[in-house]
């Protein structure tokens, strides 16, 4: 049987060692594209070999991972370039970057480099060969595509303003998807249940796996590659209004 499942990961990834990482799996093969998997990880082992049991797969052909948290740092202090650039960007939506730097985010650096050592490359490039991971990031990205004028706070605020607010970003993310790609449902649990902070993460994992599927199916015309390679890089989808 010949490999020709594309595979995309989004990754909801923990900053720290002791909370755990979410992960939404679409898989796509030709026109057909639908979420596969969702679930928690806990620690770099478990991350580890969930990625190597994707890759493993006999019909699977690529794997591109979507992660929100940083692949790429050099700056001891301060924040990178293309936090800045974003921050610059995004400011006015309220979806500007949080600095980071190398003593900031240790575990997303250090499991970007094991990954780097299992020959997965840190790439936006979709011409390029092989199996590739990029940094994204949910708060512009649905700015972008759902056409907001600000963010949604389902992050802050009082248990009930969060559920209010998490409400409404399952109602755009579900008007999004209906319009833009059809046949990618989310499950009921996370398009319609109410808030949980499980839910929250799966969701976020969702909408990462989302952002590698746009700049996938768009060959990424339709993504703004914010940064470089040597200092940090972040796809962002554009605006689907413009």
């Amino acid at each position: 049987m010949p490999r020709e499942q594309t595979v995309i990961l989004g990754v909801d990834l923990a900053w720290g060692r002791v909370q755990r990482d979410a992960i939404a799996r679409i898989n796509r093969v030709g026109r057909q594209i639908s979420f596969a998997d969702f679930r928690y990880i806990q620690g770099d082992d478990e991350f580890l070999e969930y990625v190597r049991s994707v890759r493993a797969e006999q019909e699977v052909r690529r794997v591109i991972l979507a992660i929100d948290a940083p692949t790429l740092c050099v700056n001891e202090q301060g924040s990178r370039p293309v936090d800045r650039e974003c921050s610059a960007l995004f400011r006015r939506f309220e979806a500007g970057c949080h600095p980071v730097n190398l003593g900031l985010v240790k575990r997303p650096l250090e499991l970007a480099k094991k990954l780097q050592k299992e020959g997965i490359a840190i790439s936006s490039d979709l011409n390029a060969r092989g199996d590739l991971m990029m940094e994204v990031y949910p708060h512009p990205a649905m700015v972008n595509l759902f056409s907001l004028e600000k963010t949604i706070k389902y992050k802050r605020g009082s248990v009930e303003a969060r559920r209010r607010e998490f409400h409404r970003y399952q109602q755009l993310f579900v008007s999004f998807l209906q319009k833009e790609f059809p046949s990618l449902k989310l499950p009921d649990e996370l398009a319609i249940q109410t808030w949980t902070k499980q839910r929250e993460d799966l969701l976020d994992a969702s909408l990462c796996a989302v952002i590698g599927l746009w700049h996938l199916h768009y060959d990424g015309k339709k993504s703004q590659i914010l940064g470089d390679l040597t200092t940090g890089q972040m796809v962002i989808p554009k605006r689907t209004d413009q």
